[in-house]
């Protein structure tokens, strides 16, 4: 049985941007919430809020089994009891009930189709209760343009990888929302030239 220390992935940017994440979730959550954390990757920000934040109800998930195992393996490292099982979640199929308070997705909007962006707001929209968070981080463009030059060369990066990846435009994401009833509330200029982009479940 393989050793519950090797399967705990480890991400340099996750250690960077927990805490500057944490900092942004606290102002805009209750301090009682059940949060959806949507492509959770190496579980290591699940751990990091959970702690910090016991009120909070995390619930990690990620498609993938290497990163559900890495989830799992932090979770028994971490032995929080607001940090709950991961499940296998790819954001085009089925979700879980809900309600929740939150929903947080981490560097997901550029590392995948259009399309999750689209399923992402529409299921955020359904699950989300009156007042709920939807919050985004990653790299944007505004107003057509990249905010920094190494995220234009990343931009370059993400399409040669998969075309159908890329920085997106605020803009659009914005304009995507609004009709489930999503507020743009604001942004935040988060290190390495990210953004933390919080929509608010209005209707």
């Amino acid at each position: 049985m393989q050793d519950a220390s090797c399967r705990r992935m480890q991400s340099p940017a996750a250690a960077r941007n927990r805490q500057p994440i944490l900092d942004v979730l606290s102002r805009v959550l209750p301090e009682q919430a059940r949060v959806l954390e949507v492509a959770s990757g190496s579980g290591e920000h699940g751990v990091h809020f959970a702690r910090a934040k016991p009120g909070w109800i995390w619930q990690p998930s990620d498609p993938n089994p290497e990163a559900r195992g890495s989830i799992a393996a932090w979770r028994e490292h971490a032995e929080l009891g607001n940090l709950l099982e991961p499940m296998p979640l790819d954001v085009g199929g089925v979700w879980p009930a809900g309600p929740f308070e939150g929903i947080v997705a981490i560097n997901l909007i550029h590392i995948s189709p259009w399309e999750v962006t689209e399923a992402l707001v529409a299921q955020a929209a359904e699950r989300l209760v009156e007042g709920g968070v939807l919050f985004l981080y990653g790299p944007y463009r505004r107003d057509g343009r990249h905010t920094a030059k190494s995220n234009a060369a990343f931009d370059v990066d993400l399409r040669a990888r998969d075309p159908r990846w890329g920085v997106r435009d605020l803009e659009s994401v914005v304009a995507e929302a609004q009709p489930h009833g999503f507020m743009l509330e604001q942004t935040i200029e988060m290190p390495a030239n990210n953004l933390s982009v919080v929509f608010r479940r209005h209707g």
